[in-house]
């Protein structure tokens, strides 16, 4: 069976892993753990653990439960001033780091309680939080205030030095396909790619390098960026003709519903440069890619996936 490793975190892996999960393939998803907003934001300050949000959410995401049980572990103590709106899911996680003590140890169990198949891993064992630069070379601390900062960000780093789990470098030297998900460039995917070791052994095995690219883009991070200008930010980490594929949106999107991302959230639709993208030796896999979900576009989990298994194939 052909192994895939995907680095992302959050909505956008979550997404895509809905659908990739129901082909013949393994999965390893690699989870960011740096998030400091919400519920995760107030456990980690509590517990000092590292982020455990976009790790329980890629876990449902993966799982093989039915639709009782999922709106269980992501219901929230909404009134409860005690509880924080803390998630089920989240609880869960944070108590099972506090008895084992480690990522490597706790994951497996509630993988077990959910029936996942394949494998999560965290980014890093480390409490490190993220760490913004802007254009003007201000430092921005935390991931959660990035996303609202109203400067450009240029890059981000950590604020400490971070050891990479052993089996994430494993999942990159077997994999088949390392793919870069959609979700945030700055906070969700970049930082994957800031520790040197990592980025050697991505850049040092064969598998060819996939990115899906994000269907709108996000202020202060992407603004104005086509498809191109994503897979540049994302090669400025991993060095030139990092990525081989790009997986894209083609279609027209409903004008409407364009019009309020662009005027409440200053978002607009991701571009398909595809002669920027040629002129890179990018190959395009572009399909219509963007479904509407409750008055939200998300990927196409489904198509996107077999997008994917399709690429693999043809490339045995």
């Amino acid at each position: 069976m052909k192994k895939i490793t995907i680095f992302g975190g959050g909505s956008g892996l979550s997404q895509i892993l809905k659908g990739l999960k129901l082909f013949p393939v393994e999965i390893t998803a690699v989870v960011s753990v740096a998030d400091n907003g919400a519920s995760t934001g107030r456990l980690r300050k509590d517990l000092n653990i590292p982020a455990v949000g976009d790790i329980s959410k890629v876990m449902l995401a993966m799982s093989n439960v039915d639709s009782d049980t999922l709106k269980l572990l992501n219901y929230r103590f909404t009134k409860s001033k005690t509880l924080g709106n803390h998630s089920i899911k989240n609880l869960l996680l944070s108590a099972l780091l506090d008895i084992k003590g480690n990522f490597n140890d706790s994951i497996p169990i509630l993988m077990k309680l959910l029936d996942v198949n394949g494998n999560i891993l965290p980014l890093t064992e480390d409490n490190a939080d993220l760490v913004g630069i802007t254009e003007d070379n201000k430092k921005i601390l935390g991931e959660e205030q990035i996303t609202k900062c109203a400067s450009k960000i240029k890059k981000v780093e950590y604020s400490r030095k971070i050891k990479i789990n052993p089996q994430v470098l494993k999942a990159v030297e077997e994999a088949d396909l390392i793919i870069f998900s959609s979700g945030s460039l700055l906070t969700s995917i970049a930082p994957h790619l800031i520790n040197k070791s990592l980025v050697k052994a991505i850049n040092n095995v064969k598998a060819p390098k996939m990115y899906i690219c994000n269907l709108f883009t996000q202020p202060g991070e992407t603004d104005n960026y086509a498809v191109s200008n994503h897979i540049k930010t994302l090669e400025n980490y991993l060095g030139n003709k990092g990525i081989d594929v790009v997986i894209a949106n083609n279609n027209m999107l409903n004008k409407e519903l364009v019009n309020i991302y662009q005027t409440t959230e200053q978002k607009d639709p991701v571009i398909l440069d595809t002669d920027n993208l040629k002129k890179l030796g990018i190959k395009i896999l572009a399909d219509d890619l963007a479904k509407e979900e409750d008055g939200v576009y998300r990927h196409d989990s489904l198509k996107t996936a077999y997008l994917i298994f399709s690429y693999l194939m043809d490339n045995e």
